[in-house]
């Protein structure tokens, strides 16, 4: 066998170089482990109820014992600074802590019906494939795998094929922590193998997919030969809307977290900023010094802000979209040598159909938008395919709330950037996916509501 072809190199963005190369899995691996999951469900499913809250207690204490092994990996891999990372696997341990305390609330209700009563029950749907995306790779895992396995369960995850590396080790926590062999599986390989394994094969019985709205429509269409179940978190577009009466200095702060984080690789990154254009230059005087001065370069060193882009090629695409439709107003730095850099640049449009205004950009571009009043920021804002996320700048409240709900976004802030909470439900409406992850909503895309009427008469 050619080891190249049948191995996975994993790349640290930052640096170019080799972290390490892994087996490949395939189609036929992919057949065993949900061979293996279908067996371990017949056993996990009646599993109590407690006992299944503390083995993902445990989970997570481990998690967060071995969070600084785990960032430092995550950082590696992905490119992002550490201190990020350390948030998210600090996320990650919250996440499993959450819903350990679920297992014994997943109940049903007692319905009074003429002649008997009617009983329902949650109950799990058996074999649960996860394809988790690159750019948040074990927070994004956990988000899938910690409901699934406290609604009973079992689960095959298929990380990116970039960004294994921290998957793997949470399937090796897990095992430790207690889980029973065959209810949690990692398997990294390409999605066009083992993916798409997961998403036709027959003895799965969901998909929870996170990427882009491309790939998830094609795997709505191969699920639905099964009648699978899909929750799909998908791309987006969102605007971060700053109106006049905003605190525009706390708005201006806040702006580069919310479009550069992670180096703009982020579904529900506010790439769209919109000023009320009486605020436009004050906005933009602002805005353009937080970006000059945001630290970009190693993700090791603690004071960073901002790592590279993920590959070569997704660095190319991303500066694609400097094209003569836009006008560049600001640009920070980034270290030149190797690595996949690219500096935050802030863009405004020469037309309104400029590719920075429609399309998900994906990278550290951010495209600012002048506005007049508060019916066209509701228009320019909804006038997407996309409706993941945003954000929305006023010191009025009604003005928040009305905008808040005219908004055809999924998960919006106000006063804030900060898009996603263990204890809430995430997700978008429209080309941004079906269904939702966290919260106490997401146990209901991983059960079967049964119905059972019992007659007295």
């Amino acid at each position: 066998m050619d080891p190249v072809a049948d191995s996975i190199e994993v790349i640290d963005p930052s640096t170019e170089q080799v972290i390490t190369r892994l087996p490949a899995a395939g189609v036929e691996h992919a057949d065993r482990a949900v061979a293996r999951a279908k067996a371990a469900f017949a056993t996990w499913r009646n599993v109590t109820a407690g006992d299944r809250a503390t083995i993902l207690r445990r989970v997570g204490v481990a998690v967060e014992e071995q969070a600084v092994s785990l960032a430092q990996l995550e950082s590696r891999n992905v490119g992002k600074p550490i201190s990020d990372a350390l948030g998210e696997v600090g996320m990650v341990a919250a996440t499993f802590a959450y819903y350990a305390g679920s297992p014994e609330r997943l109940t049903g209700k007692t319905i009074p019906v003429p002649g008997g009563v009617n009983v329902t029950f949650k109950e799990p749907m058996g074999v649960v494939g996860l394809i988790t995306p690159w750019n948040f790779p074990l927070a994004i895992a956990s988000w899938g795998v910690a409901p699934a396995l406290a609604a009973g369960n079992t689960v095959v995850l298929k990380p990116a094929q970039l960004t294994p590396l921290t998957a793997i080790e949470l399937e090796r926590i897990a095992l430790e922590a207690g889980l029973p062999e065959g209810v949690f599986q990692v398997l990294a390989g390409p999605g066009s193998l083992v993916g798409e394994r997961l998403v036709e094969h027959p003895d799965v019985a969901k998909i929870g997919f996170t990427g882009s709205t491309e790939v998830g429509k094609r795997i709505s269409i191969r699920a639905s030969e099964t009648i699978k179940r899909v929750t799909l978190e998908l791309g987006g577009k969102s605007a971060n809307i700053v109106f006049a009466d905003a605190d525009l200095e706390q708005a201006a702060a806040a702006a580069p977290g919310a479009v550069f984080g992670n180096a703009g690789q982020d579904c529900c990154a506010r790439s769209r900023i919109l000023v009320e254009r009486s605020a436009m230059d004050d906005f933009l005087g602002l805005f353009s010094a937080n970006v000059a001065a945001m630290k970009v370069g190693d993700p090791m060193d603690k004071a960073t802000e901002m790592g590279p882009l993920i590959t070569a090629e997704h660095r190319s695409k991303v500066a694609s979209f400097m094209d003569d439709d836009t006008t560049v107003v600001a640009r920070g730095t980034a270290p030149d040598g190797p690595g996949f850099w690219f500096a935050p640049t802030v863009v405004t449009p020469n037309s309104p159909g400029a590719r920075a205004v429609t399309e998900e950009i994906f990278g550290p571009i951010a495209c600012v938008l002048p506005f007049d009043g508060e019916e066209e920021a509701i228009s320019i804002a909804n006038d997407t395919v996309y409706g993941l996320s945003g954000s929305i700048w006023t010191e009025n409240g009604a003005r928040a709330l009305r905008v808040a709900r005219a908004l055809e976004a999924g998960t919006l802030s106000v006063n804030s950037n900060w898009s996603v909470r263990v204890a809430t439900p995430y997700g978008g409406f429209k080309q941004s996916g079906i269904g939702r992850a966290l919260g106490p909503d997401a146990l209901d895309y991983y059960t079967e509501l049964k119905n059972v009427y019992i007659a007295t008469g």
